[in-house]
């Protein structure tokens, strides 16, 4: 017979779900924004009509993207309560500030403006119009900031003491719980990989467009519309990549101080070791006891360098990481996570970033001195480079909090005592497993059509184009031939904006 469903497996499954899916919509909307943010401001002070249409255009994509955020996100705290009440009120003390101030703070500044954003277009000066979207852009990035502030705490407990007598976290210098260097390394990787995501949406529907009008004779439109998007978002790409690098890097060195199991399963490092090699193939179960773990493709003492700055350096393995957790914290548990999942998440993560690296190599070079570009294959790649940023977004997120487990609040080696807890300790004690199945069988079925709506919605949208210059009556300059000789990729003709009915618009 098979093992009966715990509660437990089934509320790690549903939050998981849950949040991976949001995180789909997180890195666009904090990216996206500041970008559209510069269009308006580029239009604003040179009067450029170009830029003008991009900031709608784009405008547009950020608000679907938006909307469907906010609808998955309200759910994540909802589960707080509800399935892990345990660790609610464990931490309620710590977690519940950040989160207040993101919600009636950095939330509400981000949805008021951006009604006034949509809203006040043909009703505010122009100057008042501009400061709307870049209030936008800043809230939103605050938001990610207290958010993930939140969770650095989970990750690196600082500013708290653990109260014996109620059997709770409790906050003793907030300034500290915003000051966590876990969370300096979390929000600078989390932002740049945001303007990662972004730059690519740019770069990959300008590049689309700019190749589906090049080949349809609209080669005016494709050079003074598409092309200064494109390389907007290829510009984004290399200063955001770089600051991807740049930030992870930090990230790594410092998880090694504070959750050296976590970085260690990430390379299927089982034994201890001076000058560990980075693994870029391994093969074996890859099971939590080690056993038959070999790595085929190394590259000689990075991993050693990604934790310790040295090539040389001296790394723990998991088996001696288990051995000294065991004795520090318990030896009726297994502190070891899931191999499979966190050594391929992590190499997923860097693998699927690599599409917005080529996406700017490919682009910059077709683009240069003024070029445009009708090439099939560069419309192509346009597209399938795309999603790449969001999954390898997710699977960075996947890593991170997949490889923390079993501590759903990690000790802080530096000495913060008392203040962990295991996430099998956080599980609510009422709420049977039936009742956490339904609702994420409910849940499941329900993303899944938001998850058609919003691609149905965001390809819509963006096949379309950038609206008719002004005063101009004719169809719109990017209407596809009838013959569809303008669709690189195969997928089907954009509709003529002028010829349907007016569905959405702001």
């Amino acid at each position: 017979m098979a093992p009966p469903v715990e509660a437990l497996d089934v509320a790690r499954w549903q939050f998981g779900i849950v949040t991976v899916y949001h995180f789909i919509f997180v890195p666009l909307t904090i990216g996206l924004a500041p970008l559209v943010a510069i269009m308006q401001t580029i239009w604003t002070f040179t009067g450029k009509e170009n830029w003008y249409r991009l900031t709608k255009f784009f405008g547009k994509l950020l608000l679907i993207n938006f909307a469907i955020g906010v609808v998955t996100g309200i759910v994540q705290e909802f589960q707080f309560g509800m399935n892990w009440s345990e660790y609610s009120r464990f931490v309620g003390d710590v977690f519940g500030a950040p989160l207040a101030i993101e919600g009636l703070a950095a939330f509400f500044v981000e949805s008021t403006f951006l009604g006034l954003w949509i809203f006040g277009w043909d009703r505010l000066p122009k100057k008042i119009h501009l400061a709307c979207i870049w209030a936008v852009a800043i809230a939103t990035n605050a938001s990610a900031f207290f958010i993930l502030a939140a969770n650095s705490w989970m990750q690196h407990p600082v500013g708290a003491i653990f109260n014996e007598e109620t059997g709770r976290a409790e906050m003793v210098d907030f300034g500290a719980v915003l000051t966590n260097n876990t969370l300096v390394a979390a929000y600078s990787h989390t932002v740049a990989t945001s303007l990662l995501v972004a730059g690519t949406f740019v770069a990959g529907v300008a590049g689309w467009l700019l190749v589906r009008a090049a080949r349809n004779s609209q080669k005016d439109l494709a050079r003074s519309v598409y092309r200064p998007a494109a390389l907007l978002g290829l510009a984004t790409i290399v200063i955001a990549g770089a600051g991807v690098v740049v930030s992870g890097d930090y990230q790594g060195k410092l998880m090694y101080e504070q959750q050296p199991m976590k970085m260690s399963s990430a390379e299927a490092l089982c034994e201890g070791e001076n000058g560990a090699d980075f693994s870029l193939l391994t093969i074996g179960d890859l099971s939590n006891s080690c056993e038959g773990v070999q790595h085929i493709l190394t590259i000689p003492g990075v991993t050693s360098y990604l934790g310790t700055g040295d090539f040389d350096g001296y790394l723990p393995g998991v088996e001696d990481l288990q051995e000294q957790y065991a004795e520090q914290y318990g030896e009726d548990v297994d502190y070891r996570p899931n191999l499979a999942l966190t050594y391929w998440s992590f190499r997923l993560m860097i693998g699927f970033a690599a599409g917005s690296a080529a996406l700017a190599l490919v682009g910059l070079w077709l683009l240069r001195r003024g070029r445009i570009t009708d090439s099939k294959w560069f419309g192509r790649l346009c597209l399938v480079a795309i999603p790449m940023p969001f999954i390898a977004a997710s699977f960075g997120w996947i890593f991170t909090e997949t490889g923390r487990q079993p501590w759903v609040v990690a000790p802080n080696p530096t000495g913060v005592d008392l203040v962990w807890m295991l996430t099998a300790d956080g599980l609510s004690t009422t709420v049977p497993v039936g009742e956490v199945l339904a609702s994420l069988i409910t849940f499941t079925v329900l993303y899944t059509v938001l998850a058609v709506v919003w691609f149905t919605l965001m390809r819509r949208y963006a096949a379309t184009g950038v609206a008719p210059a002004t005063g101009d009556t004719a169809a719109a300059p990017d209407a596809p031939d009838s013959d569809g000789s303008d669709d690189p990729d195969g997928t089907g003709s954009a509709e003529d904006p002028e010829s349907q009915p007016l569905s959405f618009a702001y």
